[in-house]
């Protein structure tokens, strides 16, 4: 469980999941309105932050630099959306429904803080003798906005901010503005694959080829040839046979290299406008019409 005194260590600091999973920064812990003690605590999520998401933080624990909570990340982005901003307060049905969505009994949770000993930390506080539905619930059904135990509207920076207020002066009051800063983060927008595969092509190539073809030779009978002619019987049959040869095309494939293909990812730097929102706050400063007042020469000159 959180202590009060760890407020200022878990603002701005990385909150993880179960898993060790990051689901972002803690921005606002709001506490009891009874008991003071913190009851939520919002997790900035999203890109670049832009949403904000409740967790009980009453099973949440310090480790190291970060807050973890004992629920999935995709449980806390989906949580319902409560608007942080109007009036810095969560009221009985806000709260009841992230109750219901963290599956946390209403009606069991009030009964646990009013136990004896010290699971009983309810005891003694306002909005303790109720329970759901009667007056006495301001304590717990209204319970968790950013105020103090008197319900004068201030969260815990707001209280530590007081505090600094009244060191300087009761007529001294600081202004504070929020700063948006901008960051990056690397998300998966595609995968690329090689993928080798076989196909077959046709492919036509031209060949010169022989084949022998037979010829009839008559030649007369002369002197050279003339015993050579007359070396048989005179009268006789005979036979003679010639065997004939052709080229015929032959097929032959062989498997060769031609070139190696590869994947590298180049990175590309972009300029991009982000838009967002920040508050100021504004002193004024209000006066009788008899009173007189000495305007600040820096003021003029827009300081």
């Amino acid at each position: 469980m959180i202590a009060h005194e760890q407020i200022a260590t878990v603002l701005d600091h990385p909150v993880y999941d179960t898993e060790g999973k990051k689901i972002g920064d803690a921005k606002h812990v709001f506490v009891d309105d009874a008991t003071g003690r913190p009851a939520w605590v919002t997790v900035k999520t999203g890109l670049f932050g832009t949403s904000e998401s409740f967790v009980p933080i009453k099973d949440a624990s310090m480790v190291d630099d970060h807050l973890e909570v004992p629920y999935p990340k995709d449980r806390v982005k989906d949580a319902p959306h409560v608007d942080v901003d109007g009036g810095g307060h969560l009221d009985a049905s806000e709260e009841q429904r992230l109750y219901e969505y963290y599956g946390i009994a209403w009606d069991e949770a009030w009964q646990r803080a009013n136990q004896p000993g010290e699971e009983g930390w309810a005891h003694g506080t306002a909005g303790t003798a109720g329970m759901a539905g009667t007056a006495g619930t301001a304590g717990m059904a209204g319970t968790a906005g950013m105020r103090d135990r008197d319900g004068d509207g201030l969260g815990a920076r707001d209280r530590e901010r007081a505090r600094a207020d009244t060191s300087v002066g009761d007529d001294a009051m600081t202004r504070s503005e929020e700063e948006m800063h901008v960051g990056t983060e690397r998300v998966e927008t595609g995968r690329v694959r090689l993928r080798k595969y076989v196909v077959t092509e046709e492919v036509q190539q031209t060949v010169p080829v022989r084949h022998e073809e037979v010829r009839l030779e008559r030649e007369p009978i002369t002197d050279a040839n003339r015993e050579q002619a007359l070396s048989g019987p005179e009268i006789s049959e005979a036979e003679h046979e010639m065997i004939l040869h052709e080229e015929r095309p032959v097929v032959e494939t062989r498997t060769v290299p031609v070139e190696r293909v590869g994947l590298r990812a180049d990175e590309v730097t972009e300029e991009e406008t982000i838009t967002g929102q920040v508050r100021k706050e504004r002193i004024d400063v209000e006066a009788d019409d008899a009173t007189e007042m000495a305007e600040d020469p820096d003021r003029k000159r827009g300081h």
